[in-house]
């Protein structure tokens, strides 16, 4: 089927599998998980240094940076150093050293390529960040008005003695520590005093057009406040001070085996996310040292936890310079994603699906027919069930408006809202209360599990040969239903009327509800239950074709692998002879080219302006078009996504579709020479190029000619 594929990378026939088949894996040492996050990382600051990226996005990189880094902090690394407390945690005294060096070593490379790169070019641009040594007097005058009327209202210094403790620090804000000289109001020497910044004040402030000579100049709040501290203590003086930051593990614990109502559990620990256990402490490189070991004491913190920044300790927060910056030059070209040629607007989608499948390729493919295809289910009298799963889908969110606009409607309605999903708890909370009050069935998934598959099944009713009949429609993707990161993220979306896809589609919802045995889905591959056996098996079977001299591939693109039995069976398939290739975005701790265990592995991550999120896999045995499938999936091949969450896989069976998953998602990244990294057995990467093909820039110039 598909004879442009394999010459790629050719598939050697072997008569005999070598000497190494069926070696075991366990002499095989994977790579640390939380190194291969930060080497992630990595990938995405060299971004920052692309002379090729527009330079407001190369800030934008350093902003992506500092996002993950906190994100790995109050998550990652929370359970890291819970793993090194503990005995038997896995975890050693040396590993946690090398992986908190490794994330010294970033944050340190970052802020050299914000402050010696990426600032200097973008002051050349005329985009300049003063502080206050580097402002005139009328800008002076202008901050200190500012201050004045828009800030110092909501500061509250805090002196600390035995009737004022150390205050509740949030998770992430920005705070000052200040040392002061002289007594306070009632004689004492009481030296340290804080001050916390509210969350409501801009973190980046332009100054007016007519202060900056033709510049584009902004200020930053620190630095507005630094500029104003001894006027908060008045009478004293300001001997030492510097920003800070602490960084909180900031996953929500809630027994869910011991609650009786998840959400309002949910919403309690909402709350108390923004106090946990302290894990990093940000302040700045010239902080002096007896304030930043007060800082770790009052925290709890050891030195290592300690990060002393050349800048703004919130690096994220200058994502608000990037959008005020009146600059077109310096950012990407504007994009607008193709409507699919084969979904032609003027015909009734269910019309268009009775005629075959259609696949959606975003962000190169608008997301829009996806919202067309829910908003003609809701205003289509004949419709008469709408089932969808709802993970990330935003606090503003037309879809969802459009359920509760059908369950208005009278149509019977099932959410499954999963209100564990980090970070967007609150606001599916907040949809789950909108939709149950207009009559929804809302459903929180199972208990202990992640309901993370994306799926949208309509019911309506048909005219058939003997009369009415009902028909089912569905929406399978690999990501969320959120329009805007449609538009950033790489994913693929199915609308299908296949009648036995969407009946398995239908089985998950009632599983889903009634928690229940139902059948087994026969196409669809559903977490927990089947889809790691199915994966392993698949892998099973190119093993054996490799053993018998059969063309035997693999072909996976995944955000992450860290699954070790998946990994265990790639090793040995790739000892058998299979040829295997590994496009893994984010983390992978299975090492490539490793001798004697994984030459035939190849493993790649591409980094360009889309966030690759796309799960593609890809398997043949053999010679014959039976012999090969392709699913796509909502799942990476990681141990939560296998056991701890609801998942599902579909195999494309339309083989002019199968060809284009291939043509689209595979091919180009695997020829991919200019957001390609290639990795190396001791786990870091190399940029394939510089100048060579980029799979995203072709596939947008491709839907772009399309269009």
């Amino acid at each position: 089927m598909n004879s442009d594929f394999a010459p790629v990378l050719p598939i050697e026939r072997v008569s005999s599998g070598p000497a190494s088949a069926g070696m075991p894996a366990a002499g095989l040492k994977l790579l640390n998980r939380e190194r291969a996050i930060l080497e992630f990382n990595r990938r995405v600051l060299a971004q920052a240094q692309r002379a090729d990226v527009p330079l407001l996005e190369r800030l934008r990189y350093i902003c992506i940076v500092s996002s993950n880094l906190d994100e790995f902090f109050e998550v990652r690394f929370g359970d890291y150093l819970e793993a090194a407390r503990r005995p038997g945690g896995g975890v050693s005294e040396h590993d946690l050293a090398e992986v908190a060096a490794a994330a010294h070593e970033l944050i340190d490379r970052q802020y050299a390529v914000f402050n010696q790169e990426v600032m200097p070019a973008l002051k050349r641009e005329g985009i300049i960040i003063l502080n206050h040594a580097e402002r005139n007097e009328a800008q002076r005058r202008w901050v200190d008005r500012f201050f004045q009327r828009q800030v110092r209202p909501l500061l509250v210094p805090l002196g600390l003695d035995p009737a004022h403790p150390f205050p509740q620090v949030a998770n992430k804000s920005l705070n000052f520590i200040v040392k002061l000289g002289g007594k306070d109001a009632f004689g004492r020497d009481n030296s340290i005093a804080i001050v916390k910044v509210p969350r409501v004040l801009p973190r980046v402030i332009r100054l007016p057009q007519e202060l900056t000579d033709g510049q584009q100049a902004f200020v930053l709040l620190s630095s507005v406040i630094r500029a104003h501290l001894e006027e908060l203590f008045p009478g004293r003086s300001v001997e030492a001070f510097s920003q800070f930051r602490v960084t909180r593990d900031s996953d929500l614990a809630v027994d869910e085996e011991d609650v009786t109502n998840l959400r309002q559990a949910l919403r309690s620990s909402l709350t108390t996310r923004h106090f946990g256990q302290a894990i990093r402490l940000e302040v700045v490189r010239t902080c002096p040292a007896d304030l930043s070991g007060f800082l770790l004491r009052q925290f709890g913190l050891p030195e290592a936890a300690l990060y002393r920044v050349d800048g703004p300790v919130n690096l994220v927060r200058l994502n608000q310079l990037i959008d005020q910056a009146d600059a077109p030059h310096l950012r990407f070209p504007a994009f607008e994603p193709a409507w699919p040629r084969d979904l032609p607007r003027q015909v009734s989608m269910f019309e268009r699906l009775k005629r075959g499948d259609v696949l959606l390729h975003h962000p190169f493919e608008s997301f829009e027919p996806v919202v067309q295809f829910l908003r003609e289910a809701v205003h289509d009298p004949d419709v008469l069930a709408i089932k969808q799963t709802i993970y990330r889908t935003g606090s503003e969110s037309v879809l969802m408006d459009l359920l509760i606009e059908a369950a208005r409607r009278g149509k019977e309605v099932m959410a499954v809202v999963e209100l564990k999903a980090r970070f967007d708890e609150e606001a599916n909370i907040n949809w789950a209360e909108r939709l149950e009050a207009v009559g929804a069935q809302v459903v929180y998934g199972i208990v202990g599990l992640k309901t993370h598959a994306k799926l949208l099944l309509v019911t309506r009713r048909e005219e058939g040969a003997r009369g009415p009949v009902l028909r089912r429609y569905a929406h399978l993707s690999t990501g969320n239903y959120n329009p805007k990161t449609a538009r950033l993220y790489t994913d693929v979306g199915c609308l299908t009327a296949d009648a036995e896809l969407t009946a398995d589609a239908d089985v998950v919802f009632q599983q889903l509800a009634s928690l229940t045995r139902v059948r087994t889905p026969r196409h669809l591959l559903m977490a927990p239950f089947s889809l790691h056996k199915q994966m392993l098996r698949h892998i099973e079977q190119v093993a054996e074709a490799a053993r018998a001299g059969a063309p035997a591939r693999i072909v996976a693109k995944i955000n992450a692998l860290t699954d070790v039995p998946l990994i265990e069976a790639l090793v040995q398939a790739a000892q058998a002879g299979a040829s295997i290739d590994l496009i893994v975005r984010g983390a992978c701790i299975l090492p490539a080219g490793v001798p004697g265990h994984t030459e035939r592995i190849r493993v790649r991550s591409v980094v360009g302006r889309f966030l690759e999120h796309t799960r593609l896999l890809y398997f043949r045995w053999g010679g014959s078009d039976d012999q090969e499938v392709l699913y796509l999936s909502s799942a990476d091949w990681m141990s939560r996504n296998m056991f701890r969450r609801i998942e599902v896989a579909w195999p494309v069976r339309d083989a002019a579709l199968r060809q284009r998953l291939i043509d689209e998602c595979l091919m180009p990244y695997l020829l991919d020479a200019r957001d390609a990294w290639t990795q190396h057995p001791d786990g870091h990467y190399e940029r394939v190029g510089t100048d060579g093909p980029s799979a995203q820039q072709a596939l947008m110039l491709r839907y772009a000619s399309a269009s």
